[in-house]
């Protein structure tokens, strides 16, 4: 049995779902309604260079993961596990039956029009620096503002927070780190800074009913597996916390997984995997 994780943001690229658009008109035609401008257009040619706007990232990104995953569905294997990396776990969701296509979408246009409203803020990718070692060099710089926003392997982590300490972090810890990556975003992405965020999101998305899951998902925040009655509130927290992925990785291993399947464009997941 295979896992099959499904990226997020960072892995949006021009061209990306062009072979799937013609094979689900169904779920083209309902994307183009919900988001009122044309999907397809957007992921092959990005003529207005939107792609790399959260606001437009984020729908993005979905229908192109979910999409693959319908191709793939095809095949008739039955994955034992569903996980995203943060808003991957949008379609990890609707992959195992918490939503239909369309309800998802809609979440994730909210959440990619209330995330790309953050400004001021700013993360950073760590690499090859201890979780301890980081903590320390901080704390020691009077740097506690920043908060951990993805635990991405025992090799990466990113940073979040206020542009200026981003900043400041940036120059302290590359002087250890083998690299550090400040990274192409407007906000603090899950941080204590997206708390007005998350306070509006969980009051869209409050009104709609989801269905229980068919299939195990891992919940980002927890690293442990979804509890049905818990969907909305895990993807509420999600925005302001980190993204347990190094442990998602980790549980799902100790439960005998070998098989990790990248559905969607690129292969960052699939990078991670190997320093985990």
């Amino acid at each position: 049995m295979a896992t099959y994780m499904f990226p997020g943001q960072g892995s949006q690229v021009k061209g990306m779902g062009s072979d799937l658009f013609a094979k689900f008109p169904e779920q083209v035609q309902q994307a183009d309604e919900v988001l009122g401008y044309s999907i397809e257009e957007l992921c092959v040619h990005d003529p207005r260079k939107q792609m790399g706007n959260t606001e437009f990232t984020q729908p993005a990104l979905y229908v192109v993961d979910a999409l693959t995953f319908l191709e793939k569905s095809s095949d008739g294997i039955k994955p034992s596990y569903f996980i995203g990396h943060s808003l991957g776990e949008y379609v990890a969701l609707f992959a195992a039956g918490a939503f239909d296509f369309v309800t998802g979408l809609k979440f994730v246009k909210k959440r990619g029009e209330l995330m790309a409203q953050a400004s001021g803020g700013g993360m950073l990718a760590v690499v090859d620096l201890s979780l301890d070692r980081i903590k320390a060099l901080l704390e020691n710089n009077g740097l506690n503002a920043i908060d951990f926003a993805n635990f991405n392997s025992s090799k990466q982590i990113v940073l979040s927070g206020l542009i200026a300490d981003i900043q400041r972090a940036n120059d302290l810890l590359s002087q250890e780190a083998m690299m550090c990556v400040p990274l192409r975003v407007s906000g603090a992405f899950h941080s204590r800074y997206m708390q007005s965020v998350a306070d509006e999101f969980k009051q869209f998305i409050e009104p709609f009913t989801l269905t229980p899951l068919h299939t195990q998902v891992i919940a980002n925040v927890s690293a442990e597996p979804y509890a049905d009655e818990h969907i909305k509130a895990s993807l509420v927290k999600q925005i302001i916390n980190p993204v347990r992925w190094a442990e998602t990785i980790s549980y799902l291993k100790n439960k005998g997984e070998s098989e990790f399947v990248e559905i969607g464009p690129g292969t960052v997941l699939t990078r991670l995997m190997a320093q985990n």
